[in-house]
């Protein structure tokens, strides 16, 4: 049986364990938590991602190596063969910082906000005049889910934001108001084959992804969107699957962020596709031939948010899918999602709606 090693063990860890038993192969995780989520999907060696000691057992116990989240010190993913793991350190260090990730876009001819490196408290009050009110001041690493960033919307604010971020590496951004948010999915194997997952629409609050759905209906965007993935599978060499943020505005399209891992926007393909992300991020690492992407139905997702209603377990299985994450409650962490598969967008929509009661219900008790 193939063993594959992934450095990271949340949830995302776990889906990728039990994705693993598809194609008849064992995951094995590294993470310093020793109640980690991905502890019910395989063995986990608790070891700190830094400790090179961990790095080597673990790499001495299976066939290839992966990770769940981008953080990963690149230091420890450099002692590796680069024929052993994927996908390579270039992508996880392009993606840990933001001001490297807007250069890459911007050599790819792949459009972007307005920005600007902040160094000083000079180069922040300069911001204004270069870029607009509002703008968005954020660590250039380690942000996530909203955090790190403080929104900028006159001169009174930046003294606060200042004091706030001025210990990090920073960059601005222009505040852009998107008619609406998509990621575009897919993953790219050794060999170069690729495969890509309907384009997903993205809903946000609090800096958190809640809602995710499948089939935009515009062909347009799609094609846009999916020219610029390819854009970074080919200037990577990327390996595995990739998940690509990006604002539409207007019909066109301003990108975000991307991940080099598998993504919580792609959570829906468990069941909405014939092969889910997971699936395909480790057939992509090994190799194999990818799984076909396409769609069931029409596919939505809703994530459970510091709590998981009781009220959940009374819904119809076969209609609405509870993935919990066996994490400890509490305040703006994911404990698990749900998703649904419906025959048509109005059943979909009903579905999610449901849910988003049951979830609202539980917050006001």
């Amino acid at each position: 049986m193939t063993k594959i090693g992934i450095i990271g063990a949340g949830q995302l860890g776990q889906m990728l364990g039990y994705a693993a038993k598809a194609i008849d192969a064992e995951c094995i995780f590294l993470d310093p938590n020793k109640n980690s989520p991905a502890k019910s999907a395989g063995k986990v060696l608790n070891y700190a991602f830094n400790d090179i000691e961990g790095i080597k057992k673990l790499s001495s116990m299976v066939d290839i190596i992966t990770y769940e989240f981008e953080n990963v010190p690149v230091e420890a993913i450099d002692t590796l063969s680069t024929n052993f793991v994927f996908p390579g350190s270039k992508a996880l260090e392009v993606a840990q910082d933001r001001l490297k990730e807007k250069k890459l876009f911007e050599s790819l001819g792949i459009p972007v906000a307005k920005y600007k490196e902040i160094n000083s408290l000079d180069d922040l009050n300069q911001t204004s005049l270069e870029i607009g009110y509002p703008f968005i001041l954020k660590t250039r690493r380690f942000g996530y889910d909203g955090k790190g960033q403080v929104v900028i919307n006159d001169q009174t604010d930046i003294k606060n934001a200042w004091s706030k971020l001025e210990k990090h590496q920073l960059i601005a951004e222009q505040m852009i108001k998107f008619d609406y948010e998509v990621s575009a999915i897919g993953a790219r194997n050794i060999s170069g084959d690729t495969a890509s997952y309907s384009l997903t629409q993205n809903s946000h609050k609090q800096g958190i992804l809640r809602t995710s759905m499948t089939s935009i209906d515009n062909q347009k965007v799609t094609e846009e969107a999916y020219k610029f993935h390819n854009k970074l599978l080919n200037e990577l060499n990327y390996v595995g699957v990739l998940a690509l943020e990006l604002f539409v505005v207007g019909g066109e399209l301003l990108a975000n962020e991307f991940a080099p891992r598998v993504h919580n926007s792609g959570h829906w393909t468990i069941e909405g596709a014939n092969s889910s992300q997971f699936e395909n991020h480790l057939r992509a690492i090994l190799d194999l031939k990818l799984g076909d992407t396409s769609n069931r139905g029409f596919a939505g997702m809703e994530n459970l948010i510091g709590c998981i209603p009781d009220n959940l377990k009374d819904l119809n299985p076969n209609e609405y899918f509870i993935h919990d994450y066996g994490k400890s409650a509490r305040p703006g962490r994911k404990l698990g999602h749900v998703n649904v598969v419906a025959a048509n967008q109005e059943e979909r929509l009903q579905r999610l709606h449901k849910i988003q009661k049951i979830i609202e219900d539980e917050n006001l008790n």
